[in-house]
């Protein structure tokens, strides 16, 4: 049965991926198969694929399967076909075939509110405005009793929001390459102190299973040891890039595969000092592109020659740090009010790009200056010294309760971002050219227009 199962798989693995995906109620007859590795998907800039340590992408894991109550799996959030998230192409896709019953609409957090009318397809298609336009999901978490601040006002569009059950609007993070994790969730909420990772990724899929799929009683252990061994065993990067073409030529290491064999642990390459070998931070994190460095001729190596200048300057291009709460503001472990870091300060995980420990930041993504219509906002008040803060999402703060937390939040993970746009936790960013204009109105940072060139080149070759 097995060699038959590979035999048919061989013959047809887009058909058996585009059944699933357009069809969620298939998905039970056709899940005995398996997606090969390596399975190119299209997006914007080119193809990105999927590496899994265990041979193939097996659709018959519990990851694809609906274990709550209202038709809900993983997969209903993670798409390896959308960088192993969601997009607002792919979610207007299944709104226009399902009319806005594809079971990631609910209102339990897909809509902008529980309590709209989803009675008719015009009606649902307002009620999920920001899960189409932006690829947000609503997370309902309320202000912490012992906090030591206190929401004073609420501006919600939707008119829900409260202290007991803020809308938080973001985007469900990649169900893949979570090897490189030092973090679970953007605010944190599933990275619990004294455990191991693979304990924060059984947290969370038990919590989102019971909450995102709303099922009646929790994953057995061997459920969530089964979605978490899926998950720890993907790496997905871009594989082809239009300009620059396959991404392991001419001796670069791109790819998935080169990505499974990367070096992890909590702790490398940190600033204050590797972890296990104490060697001190090295800027220099990515080098998956070095072999480009010379390249010059053709219009193809040209383009090779971009990313690897893209990628000097993600390693090297100085950036003027200051305000920013988790780096400038915690004195007491060595950091001054203004630092001159480069893009790896923060992104410090060797050629993965995320934090290689547990350090929330708040870099102004949040800011009331770059509130949007669509999102909530509130204000908050230190209850001891009457300051306050007025952002689109606390982050980090109510999870801990603190105040000075307020607006921080992971770094994500960087390979396959080409699949995955929008960036940034609220989709803020609708490409790389706006991220970059981000980083250029927040900090200062002045790029030529070469720069610019370069550095998404590098961008949407990861």
């Amino acid at each position: 049965m097995k060699k038959q199962r590979r035999r048919i798989l061989a013959l047809s693995p887009f058909c058996i991926l585009t059944a699933v995906l357009a069809f969620p109620c298939l998905s039970a007859a056709v899940t005995a198969f398996d997606l090969p590795n390596n399975l190119p998907f299209t997006n914007p800039t080119g193809l990105s694929a999927t590496f899994s340590t265990t041979g193939s992408i097996d659709l018959g894991n519990e990851f694809f399967q609906s274990l709550g109550t209202n038709g809900r799996s993983c997969f209903s959030c993670h798409r390896p076909n959308e960088g192993w998230t969601v997009t607002p192409a792919g979610l207007q896709a299944r709104f226009k075939l399902t009319g806005g019953k594809d079971p990631i609409f609910r209102t339990n957090d897909g809509s902008n509110s529980p309590n709209v009318d989803v009675s008719t397809v015009a009606a649902r298609r307002a009620a999920y405005s920001m899960l189409l336009n932006k690829g947000l999901i609503r997370i309902g978490i309320g202000v912490p009793a012992t906090a030591d601040f206190i929401l004073i006002a609420v501006d919600d569009p939707y008119g829900f929001a409260s202290s007991s059950e803020l809308s938080l609007f973001r985007r469900p993070l990649p169900a893949t390459n979570v090897k490189f994790l030092s973090t679970v969730m953007w605010d944190g909420r599933e990275t619990f102190a004294g455990q191991s990772i693979h304990f924060d990724l059984k947290s969370q899929a038990n919590d989102a299973t019971l909450g995102h799929a709303q099922a009646a009683q929790p994953l057995t252990n061997a459920q969530q040891e089964s979605i978490v061994n899926f998950q720890t065993a993907h790496f997905t990067t871009q594989v082809y890039d239009n300009a620059a073409g396959l991404l392991t030529a001419r001796s670069a290491k791109g790819g998935p595969f080169n990505l499974s064999n990367q070096v992890f642990y909590i702790g490398i390459n940190d600033l204050f000092g590797d972890s296990i070998t104490h060697a001190p931070f090295n800027p220099i994190v990515f080098n998956i592109y070095d072999a480009w460095s010379d390249l010059f001729g053709s219009k193809r190596d040209e383009a090779r020659a971009a990313v690897a200048r893209g990628q000097v300057l993600f390693n090297t291009k100085p950036i003027n740090i200051s305000g920013v709460s988790g780096i400038n503001d915690e004195g007491a472990f060595g950091f001054p009010s203004n630092v001159v870091g480069t893009c790896t300060t923060c992104h410090d995980t060797p050629n993965s790009g995320n934090h290689s420990v547990s350090a929330p930041l708040n870099i102004g993504i949040a800011d009331v200056s770059r509130r949007t219509p669509d999102m909530p906002l509130y204000t908050f008040m230190h209850i001891i010294t009457g300051e306050t803060k007025t952002v689109t999402d606390p982050g980090r703060a109510l999870i801990s309760g603190q105040f000075k937390h307020i607006g921080r939040f992971k770094g994500p993970i960087l390979r396959g971002l080409a699949a995955r746009a929008p960036y940034f936790h609220n989709g803020s960013a609708k490409d790389f050219d706006a991220v970059l204009d981000f980083f250029t109105e927040r900090f200062g940072v002045v790029f030529t227009e070469e720069e610019k060139s370069d550095l998404t080149a590098f961008l949407r070759s990861l």
